[in-house]
Order: structure tokens, then sequence, then C-alpha cells
């Protein structure tokens, strides 16, 4: 052999892990797409609508603090402003189409799991590991990353679109560990890798408060797999950890802007600490069993407080594993770090009080990772090809099941009925069924759920606020009001219970109630622009007009495009006198929403203010068009004809408005008109008729009618219709002229 030969096999001795590598990271990115593909079209569920929908700060990447700033009122993104962040630039680059929030979450997903398949090959080729794992470093390394990417407890991270916030920070954690342990390859440190995996740290806490276990977990990785011992690893890397603790000096400032995250924590309460702890010891065991045998998993698991009684088999449970963990790091440290990471990446979580949620799948995101490497430990004693087929079978076994548990999330009601079948105490899972239900227009179903979800709860106030909302849609208004007022009650902060109380007390004519809620919302949510936009209908309907106006051009201040608030700005314009305003926001608003039938008909009454008749004519058109039951626009689409000399065509749309406004005097009046001008001075006598017993002090009717009935050569009637035409309004020139002609015709006869 050659010494070129030597050489050439040489560098493909050394390119052959790199392959390797290579193989495997398309292994496991075809894997996951595999399994992830049925997730794409998954429509935005629960909190996803908040944090997207109702998030304005996501819609514009600059100025950055305008992304970098979320809102509060209890919002997953609170107090996580590169989350926030990441949602803002899926928004730039596609809207509120969903495919491209999911395709980011997998993509968010997949390169944590490469994060963790490099994180255990290092170690296993590292000084303390190689020469028992080195050279089945690659094989038990992607067996590690297969197992976690695609173990259906990691679907709620990532097929639930908002838990990017656990995915996210999982990825931001798993860099930080990877930069460090490769930053230790250099004594001290290297400076590139140790920037790397402090930039992550802090990007961390900057997504998730979760993610403040990074430090501790490089901490734990030095000691067991790099100095030995703590007293080492920190005299070595003081400076690193130093930086790496700046991560909570960070978290910490978001902490306090963030408050209690919408009353979803209790920190200032003992009793809550003790209380919470105790749910968390059943927490960890079923998180262990759905780890071990994922058959049973569960969206919602519900708000549930237990004594010592019911939880102690748990407790004792997790105190020993504790206690073993503990144990096991100064024994057999390299087991432990395992159990540690186990506890560590959970006791975010599992320490701090919440008062919602006691197990959230979600949250194994990371610590699903030391069950990863247990399993895979299982298969480091097989040979490299029962090894291998022990992994597909795992491997395929963990995607079918992961695609199954995506199909769950189809839909918000395939998703709340897969949780009330798996969890039927869940009264939050009853009531979220019905609100999707409701929102599926599915009302009387609804109703059946959120019935029974307040019985079973009745201090929901979701619960409260759907079954008012589903009330309000089976035009059983008067029930909706008391379930509003519930939701208002047990949840002050609730916005849109404020709201929704609002419109079922104007809907019964109850506008003095009405405003206070709106005030109340508007308080809470400055920025609530449908809030200003009914405030200035009451506004208005009660002669505040000023304040009206305010209240809607605050509105569109905040929402350009919506449509009823620019409408009705628009109406009050013309009534106070100013219809070139009214045309400039009606035209807005029918920009925005051309199918509102109020909006042309207000625009025509406008046009045909300023005398501008053809174009009034064509939004008469446009409105009854839109809304044949519309007598006032059928009507003075017909006096508009009328004024064209369109006669037949201004009947045809007077004879609609007097059968759709059967007391209307104008309708009948200037039907009486349009039939007398046609020759058919009968059947105009009866519409005066009609118009004069509705409004007996119509002059202008009066007068009309003495025209006809001079047509019907019924002078002396006629001069009565003239005299009360006077009586009316003594201001009416003509007929006091047809006075002076009938006085003068009388005094011609013999």
């Amino acid at each position: 052999m050659t010494a070129s030969d030597l050489q050439r096999a040489a560098s493909d001795r050394s390119h052959r892990p790199e392959r390797g590598v290579l193989v495997a990271a398309l292994l496991l990115a075809g894997a996951a797409l595999l399994a992830y593909a049925n997730s794409l079209h998954v429509p935005l569920q629960f909190d996803d609508k908040g944090s997207l929908l109702e998030n304005p700060s996501i819609l514009t990447l600059w100025p950055p603090s305008v992304p970098l700033s979320p809102p509060g009122w209890g919002l997953t993104v609170q107090g996580r402003p590169l989350l926030n962040l990441s949602l803002a630039v899926n928004y730039a680059l596609g809207g509120f189409d969903v495919r491209g929030y999911h395709a980011v979450n997998l993509a968010i997903h997949f390169l944590a799991g490469l994060a963790l398949f490099g994180l255990v090959r290092r170690t296993l080729r590292g000084p303390r590991l190689r020469n028992r794992y080195g050279a089945a470093s690659l094989s038990l390394a992607t067996a590690v990353a297969a197992i976690w990417l695609l173990h259906p407890l990691q679907v709620e991270s990532v097929t639930y679109l908002v838990q990017r916030a656990e995915s996210l920070a999982g990825l931001f954690v798993l860099l930080t560990l990877y930069a460090f342990a490769r930053s230790t390859e250099t004594a001290p440190v290297h400076r590139g890798w140790a920037a790397v995996a402090v930039a992550a740290a802090l990007a961390g806490v900057a997504t998730k408060e979760s993610a403040v276990v990074a430090p501790v977990l490089a901490f734990l990785y030095d000691r067991t797999f790099v100095a030995g011992t703590f007293r080492d690893a920190w005299r070595r890397r003081r400076l690193l950890y130093a930086l790496l603790g700046t991560s909570w000096l960070l978290l910490a400032c978001l902490v306090v802007r963030a408050g209690s995250r919408g009353g979803t924590f209790e920190l200032g309460n003992p009793v809550a600490w003790w209380q919470y702890g105790l749910t968390q010891a059943i927490a960890v065991t079923q998180y262990l069993r759905a780890a071990a045998w994922p058959a049973t998993l569960a969206f919602d698991y519900g708000t549930f407080w237990v004594g010592l009684g019911q939880a102690w088999p748990h407790v004792l449970v997790v105190a020993t594993m504790v206690i073993a963990v503990g144990y096991a790091l100064i024994r057999l440290p390299m087991i432990g770090f395992i159990g540690a990471w186990f506890f560590v990446t959970l006791a975010p979580s599992s320490v701090l009080p919440g008062t919602i949620q006691m197990i959230v799948e979600h949250r194994m995101y990371l610590p699903l990772a030391a069950v990863a490497v247990a399993a895979a430990g299982l298969l480091a004693g097989l040979s490299s090809r029962r090894r291998m087929i022990a992994l597909g079978a795992v491997v395929a076994g963990l995607g079918l099941l992961t695609a199954a548990r995506n199909r769950a999330y189809r839909s918000e009601v395939s998703l709340w009925s897969d949780t009330v079948t798996k969890r039927p105490q869940n009264a939050r899972a009853y009531a979220n069924l019905g609100g999707a239900l409701y929102a599926d227009g599915r009302y009387a179903e609804a109703r059946g759920w959120l019935e029974r979800a307040c019985r079973m709860d009745p201090s929901n106030p979701e619960a409260h606020f759907n079954l008012g909302l589903t009330y309000r849609k089976e035009r059983r208004t008067v029930e909706a009001v008391p379930e509003f007022a519930a939701a208002v009650r047990l949840k002050p902060q609730m916005a849109t219970a404020d709201f929704e109380l609002a419109l079922a007390l104007i809907e019964l004519g109850r506008g003095a109630e009405a405003r206070p809620a709106l005030e109340r919302a508007i308080a809470m949510r400055p920025r609530y622009a449908e809030a200003h936009g009914n405030l200035g209908v009451l506004l208005a309907e009660t002669g505040h007009r000023d304040a009206a106006i305010v209240q809607y051009l605050t509105a569109l201040e905040i929402r350009p495009d919506y449509a009823e608030a620019a409408a009705n700005l628009g109406a009050l314009l013309l009534r106070a006198g100013r219809p070139d305003l009214a045309i400039e926001r009606l035209t807005q608003a029918l920009r925005s929403d051309d199918r509102l039938a109020g909006a042309h008909f207000s625009l025509g009454l406008a046009f045909a203010t300023v005398g501008r008749r053809d174009e009034a004519i064509r939004e008469y058109l446009r409105a009854v068009e839109l809304d044949p039951t519309q007598g006032e626009a059928h009507l003075n689409l017909g006096i508009a004809f009328a004024e064209t000399g369109r006669s037949a065509e201004a009947q045809r749309e007077l004879e609609r408005a007097v059968a759709l406004l059967p007391d209307s005097p104008e309708a009948h009046q200037n039907l009486g008109n349009v039939l007398a001008g046609a020759g058919r001075p009968e059947a105009a006598e009866s519409h005066y008729r009609t118009a004069l017993r509705l409004r007996p002090t119509y002059a202008e009717a009066h007068y009309n009618y003495g025209n006809t009935l001079i047509a019907l050569r019924r002078l002396d009637e006629a001069r009565g219709q003239f005299e009360q035409a006077l009586a009316c309004d003594p201001g009416l020139v003509p007929a006091r002229e047809m006075l002076r002609r009938l006085d003068a015709v009388s005094g011609q006869l013999p």
C-alpha cells in the first residue's frame, strides 16, 4: 500500500464519524416529520387564541420593543419576550396561517433533539465514559434522541402552538448544556462555546421561567463528567458560572414584571405551597406512568386538591426517589445525574404553587430526556444488531402513538371530547368542550355540557361565560345575563365577560346597566376596540354625541378596519349635520366590510343630503340587495326614484316600504304622491288617509291629499285639507296659495 493510500484511508476513517452523525440527523428528521406530519393543519387550541389572535404585539417586528413587550392579562406570552418575538416573526412570514407556526414548532423540537443527541454523544465520548461507551456513542445518542423526539408525551409541547414556550426554552437549555460541554474541552474554557452557553441561558429565561435550571444543570454536568468534584468545577470555571448566573438576574426582572401571571400562581400563601406540593407528588407518579405507558394522555387533568391521607403513597414514592437520587449523586454520580436531571428540570413547575393546573404534560419536555437516557441504557447491553432492532421497534411504536395523539388535536371538539373521556371528573374539560361546541355552532349540545360543568363546579367563570354566550345564541338573553354576571363576579379581570354582559343588557334595553360593564372592560383592556365601539353606541343613544364620537375614534385608532365603528361614526356625523365627514367615515367602513347594509343606507342618505342623487340611489340599491327587509332603504330609494322621474320603480319600492313599514306615515304619503302622479287618485287617497291617521299633524300629507281631492272634484274637502295643512305648518306657502285659488274659483261660480 502506498503512502497516498494510507493517507486516503486515514482520511476516510476521520470522516466516517461525521458521516454517521449526518445519517443519524437525517434519520431523526425523517422520523420526526413522519410522526408529526398530521399536525401541520391542527387549528388554534385553547390559549393559542389569546396569545396569537388577541395579541397586538405580534403584529409588527418594528420597533423591536413592541414584540419584546408581550401583553399581560394571564396570556402564555406574558413576561416571555423571546417567545413573543418568535410568534411575531411567524406572523410577519405568514399571518395567522397555522401551518407556519406548526412548522416552526416542529423545527424547534427537532433542533432540541439534535442538541440532546450532540450532548449525549459528546458525553459518551468524553474522558470518563469513552472506554465503556465510546464505540456505541453514535447509536446510543441516536436512541436517546429518537425516544425523546418521538415520545407522545412531547405532543403537547409541539402540536399545541403556544407551548412553543416549553420547547423553545427546552432548546435553549439543551444548547446551554451542549455549548458548556464543548467549552470544557479546552482548559480552562473555550471562550467561543462559553459565550454560546451564556447567550443560550439568557435566551432560555427570556422564553420561559423553567429555563432557570440551565446553570444548575451545567454545574452538575461539570462535577459529574468533567471536573469530578463540585469544588474543582467551581475553581476551574467560576467566571463562566457567574456569567451563566446573569440569566437569573434577567429572569428576576421578567418575573417582577409578569407578577402572578394572571393569578395562575399564589406565591404569598404558605398554605398553598403545602397543598400544591401534595398534588405534585401525585403529578410526578403520573408523569412516570405516562412516560412508561403513554396510553391515557390528556390535554387537561383538571384542578384538584388533596390531603395527606390521599397523597401519602405518592409522597412516599417521590421521597424514596429523591433520597435515592441524592445517594446516587454521592456514590454513583453518573446515575445520580440522570435522576437529578429529572427532578431539577421538573422543579420549577412542581415547586411554585399553581392555582389551576396540577398535572400538565408539557412540563415533561426536558425531564423526559432522563427517561430517554435510562431507556437507551437498557439497550446498551445488547449487541449492535439487536440494539438496532429493538430501537427500531421502540421508535416505530412511539411514532405511531405520537401520530395517533396528534389526531386528538384535529379540532377543539375532538381534543376536549378526548379529555372528557379520560378525565370524567374534570369540570373544566366539560366547560371547554361546551365552548368548542359553541364555536362549532352546535348550541344545543354546547348548552348541555356547559350546564353540567356549572353544576359540577359553580366557581368556574369560563363555564358561566360560555353558557351565557350559548343562551344568547339561542335567543335566551334573559338567562344569559346572570351567567355573564357570575363570570364577572368570579373573575373580575375577565374583560370579555363584562363586554358580553353589556351586549346582553343592551339587547334587553337596559343600556344604563350596560354602560358600567363596558367601562370596566375598557379599564381592564384600554385597547378593547369593540368595547369602545359599543360604548359609543350607548352614548349616542343617550344624546352624548361628542363623547360617542371620542369612543368611535378611539376604537378606529385601535382597529382601523373596525367597520361597524366607522359606520356608526358616519351615521352620527350625518345626524350632526356633517355630511362630508359622514361620507368619509362611511366609505372607510365599506372599504373594510362592503356587506354592511346599514352603512350603505347611511351613505345613501349622506349623498342625498349633498345633492349627489345618482350615488345615493346606488347605495340604497346595495342596501336593499344586502337586506331586503330594510324598509327605510326601500322608502328612500322610492323617494329618490320619484325625484328622478322613474315613477314605476318608485311605486315598486314604496309599495315594498309600506309592506315593511305599515305604520310609517312617510311611506304612505310618498306612495300616495306617486299614485296621484300616475293618475290614480282613488288609490292615492287611501294612503293619504292612512298617513294622516298615523300622524294627524302631517302638514305635507294634508297638502298633497288636498291636491288629490281637487283631482277628484271634491273642492270643499280639499279646502279643509289645505286649512289643516296651514294649521299644522303656518309657513306652508303652497297650501295658502291653493286656498287663494279655491276662493277665486268659488267666486266665479253662479
